[in-house]
This record gives C-alpha cells, sequence and structure tokens, in this order.
C-alpha cells in the first residue's frame, strides 16, 4: 500500500481548505473577479505600469480570465490556474520601483473591493509573489540579490 495521498484525497483536502479559506476572511469567487478587474483598471491607467502591460499583453479579456484562475488559486487554493507565470515576467525590464508600485495599486484595489481579513489574506500572498518575481527576474538578469536586496540595476534602459 502507497503512502501517497490518492487525487481524490488530494482533491477532498483542497476543497476543505478553500472552504476554510472562504470561512475564515470572507473571500469568493465575485470578490476575486472585482479585484482583479479593478486592480488591472488601475495598472493600465498607470504611468509607471501601464506600458510595461501595453507592450506584453495582446488580450486584455484572455489576460482578466487568466488572472483570476491565479488568483483563485492563490487565494483560495482551488488549483485552477495551471500557467507558468514567473517564466512570462522573467523577460520584462522592470526593477524594485515596479514591483512597489505594483504592490500599492494592489492594496488600494483591496481597500476598495474587501474587508481586512480578505485584504491580509490577498496582501500576504501579493507581497510573497512580487518578492519572487524581483528575485527572478534579478537573477534572470545576472544579479543575485542578498537577503534584503532589491532589483534596481543600473543600465542602459529608463526604469520609470
Amino acid at each position: 500500500m502507497s503512502d501517497q495521498p490518492t487525487l481524490a484525497e488530494i482533491r477532498e483536502r483542497r476543497e476543505i481548505a478553500t472552504r476554510r479559506i472562504k470561512e475564515d476572511t470572507g473571500i469568493d469567487q465575485d470578490m476575486i473577479k472585482n479585484i482583479v478587474h479593478g486592480f488591472y483598471a488601475k495598472v493600465r491607467d498607470d504611468a509607471m505600469l501601464g506600458p510595461v502591460f501595453d507592450e506584453k499583453v495582446e488580450n486584455w479579456d484572455h489576460h482578466l480570465d487568466r488572472m483570476v484562475m491565479f488568483w483563485s488559486s492563490v487565494a483560495l487554493a482551488t488549483g485552477n490556474y495551471d500557467g507558468r507565470p514567473m517564466q512570462k515576467h522573467l523577460s520584462l525590464k522592470i526593477t524594485r520601483h515596479h514591483f512597489d508600485r505594483w504592490l500599492e495599486l494592489f492594496a488600494q484595489t483591496l481597500s476598495e473591493y474587501c474587508e481586512e481579513p480578505a485584504a491580509r489574506h490577498f496582501m500576504e500572498r501579493a507581497l510573497r509573489i512580487a518578492s519572487s518575481f524581483e528575485i527572478g527576474i534579478a537573477a534572470h538578469n545576472g544579479v543575485i540579490l542578498g537577503k534584503g536586496e532589491r532589483y534596481d540595476p543600473v543600465s542602459s534602459w529608463d526604469p520609470k
């Protein structure tokens, strides 16, 4: 007999985790959709982030649908997202300033769409994602960040 859980057991554990998160935070699919759409409306209008996204996102409807699935997986442990988000971000010419702005807009959006337990839950995950992406992008560009260091390269491109 194997000590590995069956697929049914994994699904059941995921459903229990999702139900517990919903109960503890009030997060649901409608909230996730509102946050994603509200956040990306801000991003598209933002002087720093808008151009970065406009250069890469060809189909906004598709992108928003994918981001709803992503945040459903991240916030509710649903497993709905199966992409590789780090890969999509490695070639971007962004610095710590872009991540800081992303987090600022995300926090603003959370304050508009959810109560404190949900906002805290989302923000904890957003901070980990931003940190992971910043470290990954730095490494992709040959920079290994030490503990507490941020990615702010001096190069010929304008990081604003």
